[in-house]
Protein backbone atom coordinates (compact mmCIF):
# COMPACT_ATOMS: atom_id res chain seq x y z
CA UNK A 1 0.00 0.00 0.00
CA UNK A 2 1.21 3.44 -0.59
CA UNK A 3 2.98 5.25 1.73
CA UNK A 4 0.94 8.32 3.36
CA UNK A 5 4.46 10.24 4.22
CA UNK A 6 7.38 11.08 1.92
CA UNK A 7 11.17 12.11 3.62
CA UNK A 8 11.88 14.93 1.99
CA UNK A 9 16.23 15.68 1.73
CA UNK A 10 16.16 18.08 4.70
CA UNK A 11 14.14 15.44 7.26
CA UNK A 12 10.74 16.96 6.93
CA UNK A 13 7.88 14.66 5.64
CA UNK A 14 5.13 15.56 3.43
CA UNK A 15 1.92 14.14 2.67
CA UNK A 16 1.86 12.12 -0.74
CA UNK A 17 -1.58 12.57 -1.42
CA UNK A 18 -2.89 16.60 -1.80
CA UNK A 19 -5.06 18.87 -2.81
CA UNK A 20 -4.58 21.99 -5.46
CA UNK A 21 -6.15 25.47 -5.78
CA UNK A 22 -5.71 26.37 -9.10
CA UNK A 23 -9.03 28.22 -10.65
CA UNK A 24 -9.82 28.22 -6.82
CA UNK A 25 -10.87 31.81 -5.78
CA UNK A 26 -11.81 33.11 -8.96
CA UNK A 27 -16.27 33.14 -8.07
CA UNK A 28 -17.04 34.73 -4.81
CA UNK A 29 -20.30 32.17 -5.51
CA UNK A 30 -17.97 29.28 -5.42
CA UNK A 31 -15.84 30.18 -2.34
CA UNK A 32 -18.62 28.12 -0.01
CA UNK A 33 -17.67 25.14 -2.08
CA UNK A 34 -14.09 25.24 -2.16
CA UNK A 35 -13.09 25.84 1.55
CA UNK A 36 -15.56 23.13 2.22
CA UNK A 37 -13.52 20.70 0.16
CA UNK A 38 -10.47 21.67 1.14
CA UNK A 39 -11.35 21.36 5.19
CA UNK A 40 -13.19 18.09 4.34
CA UNK A 41 -9.09 16.97 2.96
CA UNK A 42 -7.65 18.07 5.76
CA UNK A 43 -10.08 16.15 8.01
CA UNK A 44 -9.33 12.92 6.13
CA UNK A 45 -5.74 13.68 6.33
CA UNK A 46 -4.96 15.38 2.74
CA UNK A 47 -3.36 18.11 4.71
CA UNK A 48 -1.24 19.04 1.97
CA UNK A 49 -2.72 21.95 0.24
CA UNK A 50 -0.94 23.09 -2.56
CA UNK A 51 -1.64 27.13 -3.89
CA UNK A 52 0.23 30.00 -6.07
CA UNK A 53 0.08 33.71 -5.90
CA UNK A 54 -0.63 33.10 -9.28
CA UNK A 55 -3.81 31.32 -9.00
CA UNK A 56 -6.71 33.74 -9.02
CA UNK A 57 -4.34 36.81 -8.87
CA UNK A 58 -4.40 36.13 -5.00
CA UNK A 59 -7.09 34.33 -4.40
CA UNK A 60 -6.62 30.89 -4.54
CA UNK A 61 -4.64 31.49 -1.64
CA UNK A 62 -7.28 33.84 0.71
CA UNK A 63 -9.76 30.78 -0.39
CA UNK A 64 -6.81 28.71 1.68
CA UNK A 65 -6.52 30.78 4.15
CA UNK A 66 -10.16 30.50 5.03
CA UNK A 67 -9.73 27.01 4.86
CA UNK A 68 -6.51 26.71 7.18
CA UNK A 69 -8.17 28.92 9.62
CA UNK A 70 -8.00 27.50 13.27
CA UNK A 71 -6.02 23.75 11.92
CA UNK A 72 -3.07 25.73 10.29
CA UNK A 73 -0.95 23.38 12.35
CA UNK A 74 -2.44 20.11 10.85
CA UNK A 75 -1.42 21.41 7.18
CA UNK A 76 1.30 21.14 4.90
CA UNK A 77 1.30 24.48 3.25
CA UNK A 78 2.85 24.82 -0.23
CA UNK A 79 3.01 28.26 -2.24
CA UNK A 80 4.73 29.39 -5.22
CA UNK A 81 6.29 32.72 -6.23
CA UNK A 82 5.46 34.12 -10.08
CA UNK A 83 9.21 34.70 -12.08
CA UNK A 84 8.30 38.08 -12.46
CA UNK A 85 8.83 38.71 -8.86
CA UNK A 86 11.52 36.26 -8.28
CA UNK A 87 14.62 38.54 -7.41
CA UNK A 88 16.47 38.48 -4.56
CA UNK A 89 14.19 41.08 -2.57
CA UNK A 90 11.13 40.56 -5.15
CA UNK A 91 10.58 37.01 -3.56
CA UNK A 92 10.62 38.35 0.09
CA UNK A 93 8.15 41.00 -0.87
CA UNK A 94 5.62 38.41 -2.57
CA UNK A 95 6.42 35.60 0.11
CA UNK A 96 5.09 37.93 2.73
CA UNK A 97 2.12 38.79 0.56
CA UNK A 98 1.23 35.44 0.61
CA UNK A 99 1.52 35.12 4.31
CA UNK A 100 -0.83 38.08 4.59
CA UNK A 101 -3.22 36.68 2.49
CA UNK A 102 -3.15 32.94 4.07
CA UNK A 103 -2.99 34.95 7.55
CA UNK A 104 -0.24 32.49 8.54
CA UNK A 105 3.34 33.15 9.90
CA UNK A 106 5.27 30.63 7.81
CA UNK A 107 5.09 27.96 4.59
CA UNK A 108 5.74 24.62 4.67
CA UNK A 109 7.58 24.48 1.38
CA UNK A 110 8.16 26.99 -1.32
CA UNK A 111 8.22 27.06 -4.57
CA UNK A 112 9.25 28.96 -7.61
CA UNK A 113 6.78 28.79 -10.11
CA UNK A 114 9.01 28.46 -13.89
CA UNK A 115 11.94 29.81 -14.46
CA UNK A 116 12.05 33.44 -15.83
CA UNK A 117 14.33 36.75 -15.95
CA UNK A 118 15.98 36.54 -12.92
CA UNK A 119 19.07 34.31 -11.98
CA UNK A 120 18.52 31.52 -10.18
CA UNK A 121 21.18 32.23 -8.16
CA UNK A 122 19.11 35.65 -6.84
CA UNK A 123 15.80 33.44 -6.30
CA UNK A 124 17.76 30.72 -4.04
CA UNK A 125 19.41 33.45 -2.15
CA UNK A 126 16.14 34.81 -1.18
CA UNK A 127 14.90 31.44 -0.67
CA UNK A 128 18.26 30.19 1.68
CA UNK A 129 17.46 33.41 4.00
CA UNK A 130 13.62 32.63 4.40
CA UNK A 131 14.62 29.38 5.46
CA UNK A 132 17.12 30.82 7.66
CA UNK A 133 14.44 32.98 9.36
CA UNK A 134 12.24 30.26 9.49
CA UNK A 135 9.69 31.51 7.44
CA UNK A 136 9.61 28.41 5.45
CA UNK A 137 10.72 24.83 5.97
CA UNK A 138 11.39 24.18 2.86
CA UNK A 139 12.16 24.90 -0.98
CA UNK A 140 11.58 23.77 -4.44
CA UNK A 141 11.16 24.49 -8.32
CA UNK A 142 8.11 23.78 -10.43
CA UNK A 143 7.96 23.06 -14.31
CA UNK A 144 11.53 22.83 -14.57
CA UNK A 145 13.05 20.11 -16.53
CA UNK A 146 16.06 17.99 -16.36
CA UNK A 147 18.52 20.76 -17.77
CA UNK A 148 16.40 23.48 -15.31
CA UNK A 149 16.89 21.17 -12.91
CA UNK A 150 20.93 20.60 -13.63
CA UNK A 151 21.88 24.10 -13.09
CA UNK A 152 19.50 24.93 -10.60
CA UNK A 153 21.58 22.57 -7.91
CA UNK A 154 24.75 24.16 -8.56
CA UNK A 155 23.17 27.08 -6.27
CA UNK A 156 20.79 25.30 -3.93
CA UNK A 157 23.23 24.00 -1.30
CA UNK A 158 21.18 20.79 -1.52
CA UNK A 159 18.28 22.87 -0.31
CA UNK A 160 15.99 21.92 -2.86
CA UNK A 161 13.46 19.05 -1.98
CA UNK A 162 10.47 18.88 -4.59
CA UNK A 163 9.85 19.72 -8.52
CA UNK A 164 6.25 19.89 -9.13
CA UNK A 165 5.31 18.88 -12.98
CA UNK A 166 2.64 18.41 -15.04
CA UNK A 167 2.44 14.06 -14.67
CA UNK A 168 -0.27 11.64 -15.08
CA UNK A 169 -0.91 8.46 -17.00
CA UNK A 170 -1.04 10.49 -20.40
CA UNK A 171 1.39 13.10 -20.41
CA UNK A 172 4.53 10.34 -19.45
CA UNK A 173 8.03 12.20 -20.33
CA UNK A 174 9.64 12.93 -17.18
CA UNK A 175 9.90 8.93 -16.48
CA UNK A 176 12.70 9.05 -19.29
CA UNK A 177 15.34 10.87 -17.73
CA UNK A 178 14.10 14.21 -15.62
CA UNK A 179 12.53 10.99 -12.46
CA UNK A 180 15.37 9.14 -12.52
CA UNK A 181 17.53 11.50 -12.09
CA UNK A 182 15.62 13.68 -9.21
CA UNK A 183 15.17 10.12 -7.62
CA UNK A 184 18.81 9.37 -7.79
CA UNK A 185 19.12 12.75 -5.66
CA UNK A 186 15.79 12.30 -3.44
CA UNK A 187 13.91 14.94 -4.73
CA UNK A 188 10.40 14.99 -4.71
CA UNK A 189 8.12 14.98 -7.81
CA UNK A 190 5.07 16.56 -6.90
CA UNK A 191 2.41 15.86 -9.48
CA UNK A 192 0.16 19.21 -11.17
CA UNK A 193 -2.89 18.00 -13.07
CA UNK A 194 -2.90 14.53 -12.05
CA UNK A 195 -6.67 13.89 -13.65
CA UNK A 196 -5.26 16.10 -16.79
CA UNK A 197 -7.67 18.34 -15.96
CA UNK A 198 -10.07 15.41 -16.30
CA UNK A 199 -9.39 15.02 -19.96
CA UNK A 200 -7.47 11.74 -18.80
CA UNK A 201 -10.88 10.39 -17.02
CA UNK A 202 -12.46 10.16 -20.81
CA UNK A 203 -9.88 7.32 -21.62
CA UNK A 204 -12.22 4.11 -22.02
CA UNK A 205 -9.41 2.04 -21.48
CA UNK A 206 -8.68 3.59 -17.73
CA UNK A 207 -12.78 3.35 -17.66
CA UNK A 208 -12.54 -0.71 -18.26
CA UNK A 209 -9.20 -1.40 -15.79
CA UNK A 210 -11.27 0.98 -12.79
CA UNK A 211 -14.10 -1.14 -13.48
CA UNK A 212 -12.32 -4.63 -12.90
CA UNK A 213 -11.09 -3.28 -9.89
CA UNK A 214 -14.53 -1.59 -8.98
CA UNK A 215 -13.01 1.84 -8.56
CA UNK A 216 -13.48 5.11 -10.03
CA UNK A 217 -10.64 6.53 -12.91
CA UNK A 218 -10.28 8.98 -10.54
CA UNK A 219 -8.88 6.68 -7.71
CA UNK A 220 -6.94 4.60 -10.39
CA UNK A 221 -5.35 7.84 -12.23
CA UNK A 222 -4.32 9.11 -8.86
CA UNK A 223 -3.39 5.10 -7.25
CA UNK A 224 -1.27 4.67 -10.23
CA UNK A 225 0.42 8.17 -9.35
CA UNK A 226 1.29 6.77 -5.84
CA UNK A 227 2.84 4.13 -7.23
CA UNK A 228 4.84 5.83 -8.67
CA UNK A 229 6.25 7.53 -5.57
CA UNK A 230 5.30 10.95 -6.74
CA UNK A 231 2.97 13.15 -4.97
CA UNK A 232 -0.32 14.24 -6.51
CA UNK A 233 -2.46 16.85 -6.00
CA UNK A 234 -6.29 16.77 -7.26
CA UNK A 235 -7.76 19.84 -7.11
CA UNK A 236 -11.70 20.00 -6.77
CA UNK A 237 -14.71 22.13 -4.80
CA UNK A 238 -16.70 18.73 -4.12
CA UNK A 239 -16.40 17.05 -0.93
CA UNK A 240 -17.83 13.80 -2.17
CA UNK A 241 -15.05 14.31 -4.94
CA UNK A 242 -12.32 14.83 -1.98
CA UNK A 243 -14.05 11.45 -0.14
CA UNK A 244 -13.43 9.52 -3.29
CA UNK A 245 -10.10 11.20 -4.27
CA UNK A 246 -8.86 9.83 -0.49
CA UNK A 247 -9.48 6.28 -1.04
CA UNK A 248 -6.47 6.26 -3.38
CA UNK A 249 -4.05 5.98 -0.62
CA UNK A 250 -5.57 2.30 -0.18
CA UNK A 251 -5.94 0.91 -3.12
CA UNK A 252 -3.02 -1.14 -4.10
CA UNK A 253 -1.99 -2.13 -7.99
CA UNK A 254 -0.52 -4.99 -8.98
CA UNK A 255 1.81 -6.18 -11.49
CA UNK A 256 -0.79 -7.33 -14.30
CA UNK A 257 -2.92 -4.09 -14.02
CA UNK A 258 0.25 -2.22 -14.05
CA UNK A 259 1.47 -3.44 -17.12
CA UNK A 260 -1.99 -3.61 -18.44
CA UNK A 261 -1.56 0.69 -17.80
CA UNK A 262 1.56 0.67 -19.45
CA UNK A 263 -0.02 -0.88 -22.43
CA UNK A 264 -2.89 1.95 -22.47
CA UNK A 265 -0.49 5.30 -22.00
CA UNK A 266 2.80 3.30 -22.58
CA UNK A 267 6.01 5.26 -21.39
CA UNK A 268 8.24 7.39 -23.18
CA UNK A 269 10.64 5.67 -25.34
CA UNK A 270 12.77 8.93 -25.78
CA UNK A 271 13.41 12.26 -24.87
CA UNK A 272 10.52 14.30 -24.60
CA UNK A 273 9.83 18.13 -23.58
CA UNK A 274 8.40 19.04 -20.32
CA UNK A 275 4.51 19.02 -20.67
CA UNK A 276 2.83 22.28 -19.12
CA UNK A 277 -0.80 23.04 -19.59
Amino acid sequence: MPSHVITLPNGITMPTLGQGTWFMGESSLAKKDEVAALQRGIDLGMTLIDTAEMYASGGAEKVTGEAIAGRRDKVFLVSKVLPGNASRRGTIAAFERSLKRMNTDYIDLYLLHWRGGYGLDETFEAMERLLADGKIRAYGVSNFDLDDMQEAVQYDNGNICVNQVLYNLASRGIEWDLMPWMKKRNIAVMAYSPLYQTRLLKSQGLKRVAQELSITPAQLALAWLLHQGTVPIPKTSSVKRVEENRKAWDIVLDAPVLAELDSIFPPPDHKMPLDVL
